[in-house]
């Protein structure tokens, strides 16, 4: 799998930032936004140093080592020869958080052309099957890659009349509500999966 150089000092933009300083709170900052989860007064973290090269991430190394390779695929909740959607965790605080991944072990960059191109419509698919869950208004897709070197997409719903939990901070709110009980999670996982299997695929979690 082809990974980024990882650069061996500090580039230009990182000098100019004042590490080991706490940053001031802008005045026009994200806690005034009516999503923003939490309230009082708030400080920023010191910025800490760069630590130059990065540490690798999970699976770096290979398929070998890589936790979503080696999860077997009657485990996901859906898929094919070539995708599989997992649930994440055990627990959800929402009416479904879900994970889109390859089965091979690509990142982003070195998806090949054939998987690229079948991403789109499939992330289409997914979301199609969240949104077919009861109360859903939207779903959030997110790759943020910074954990692990497999490429995974996140799907959240989020709840239908719940604007306090729209855009960024939804995944913030995630940690934050109550949790949904397990068997109102699994049927969703049912859904979830079923949905998907209608239009090619396997449904792996109509057994629970």
């Amino acid at each position: 799998m082809a990974t980024a150089s990882t650069p061996q000092n500090p580039s230009a933009f990182v000098r100019r930032l004042p590490a080991g300083e706490r940053l001031p709170l802008p005045a026009d900052s994200v806690a005034d936004w009516e999503t923003f989860p939490f309230e009082g007064d708030l400080r920023v973290k010191p910025l800490h140093p760069p630590v130059l090269p990065e540490p690798a991430r999970q699976g770096e190394s290979g398929p070998e080592e890589c936790r979503a390779c080696l999860k077997p695929v009657t485990q996901s909740l859906w898929a094919d020869d070539h995708w599989r959607l997992d649930a994440v965790g055990t627990e959800s605080r929402l009416p479904a958080v879900v994970m889109l991944q390859p089965r091979g072990h690509y990142d982003l960059g070195d998806l090949p052309a054939e998987r690229a191109a079948e991403l789109g419509p499939l992330l289409q698919r997914a979301e199609r099957a969240v949104l077919g869950l009861d109360g859903v208004a939207r779903v959030h897709v997110n790759r943020w890659g910074d954990g692990a070197a497999h490429l995974h997409f996140w799907l959240l719903a989020r709840p239908a009349g719940l604007l306090q939990l729209r855009g960024s901070f939804l995944a913030v709110w995630e940690e934050l509500l109550p949790p949904v009980p397990d068997e109102e999670r699994r049927q969703a996982h049912r859904q979830i999966a079923a949905a998907l299997a209608a239009d090619g695929g396997t449904a792996h979690a109509l057994g629970g």
